[in-house]
């Protein structure tokens, strides 16, 4: 026969109480989270507003067939070409070990750059999962901001989006500015393109498997590398802009992937004073003036 096993005693009503009411408090601190993170994103949403509205940039959401992604975008005149702002990675992780569950931008940095642009044509184009609920995009998860930031269907995506926004002024070309992780994706589409008049990067992650070794973290196998696609962009005449304070993606990365171009095309400029997620809006009227150019060697 097996053995019998004590009955557990019963608990006291203080107990109970107690037990109670530290379940009731963990599920207040949960939802108090929840709702939290909820107002967090909401925030952000009415920030990326309050900045677009003003500049003349009007909402919209495009559906790639992989993912839903958000846009701003003021398209004026047909007959010039249009500019679009790529964003960053946003508030991918919370830390080297966390990663975030929303990755939508606190700040938008691309955002306030396309703001500040005074170009008839200007569109604006969040990455996967930023500003979008998630409800409307399934395929959303972690890893679309981790490490498949810049993996072929992310790219495919952002392709298929920006086919929409050039659409709109047929037979134009088109700019491409892209801040931070926002660089990479401008190089990888442009390296499947054959309309692209110029690239801009700002801060821009241009090599990603260098960054994650100055950092010390995990490679991306599952993403693109931008420098590998160089001489692919190599006679796209282009500027990439340092801040020379910023030690999350220091000069020493824009220069690598200059000098893989060769160098005829692609230019630097290192900012005095400004760091990753420094002021680069109030410089960028003045920063913007200065044209992208080849030069003969």
């Amino acid at each position: 026969m097996p053995e019998a096993r004590n009955p557990e005693p019963l608990k006291s009503p203080e107990a109970l109480n107690h037990a109670l009411r530290w379940s009731l408090k963990a599920a207040l601190l949960a939802a108090a989270a929840f709702t939290m993170s909820a107002c967090s994103v909401l925030d952000r949403t009415t920030h990326a507003e309050a900045l677009a509205q003003p500049a003349g940039l009007a909402r919209e959401q495009i559906d790639t067939g992989t993912f839903v992604l958000t846009a701003w975008s003021r398209v004026a005149r047909r007959d010039q070409d249009v500019t679009i702002y790529l964003e960053g990675d946003g508030l991918a992780s919370l830390s080297s070990s966390q990663p975030s569950l929303d990755p939508t931008p606190a700040k938008a940095t691309g955002l306030t750059l396309a703001a500040a642009d005074p170009a008839s044509n200007v569109a604006y184009l969040a990455r996967p999962c930023q500003f979008t609920p998630m409800e409307v995009n399934p395929r959303c998860g972690v890893p679309y901001w981790t490490s498949r930031r810049f993996s072929p269907e992310v790219i495919d995506a952002m392709n298929v989006a920006i086919d929409r926004l050039a659409s709109r002024v047929p037979g134009r070309r088109i700019n491409l500015v892209g801040y931070s992780g926002g660089a990479a994706i401008a190089v990888l589409v442009a390296a499947r393109r054959h309309d692209v008049a110029s690239i801009r990067t700002v801060a821009g992650n241009l090599d990603d498997e260098y960054i994650n070794q100055l950092h010390g973290v995990s490679a991306m196998p599952e993403s693109e590398n931008p420098i590998d696609h160089a001489r692919q962009v190599a006679n796209v005449p282009q500027l990439h802009f340092s801040g020379a304070d910023d030690e999350v993606v220091p000069p020493s990365v824009a220069a690598r992937f200059i000098a893989a171009t060769g160098a005829r095309c692609a230019h630097h400029r290192i900012v005095p004073g400004v760091a990753h997620e420094g002021e680069w809006a109030k410089r960028w009227p003045a920063l913007l003036a200065e044209q992208p150019l080849c030069t003969d060697r």
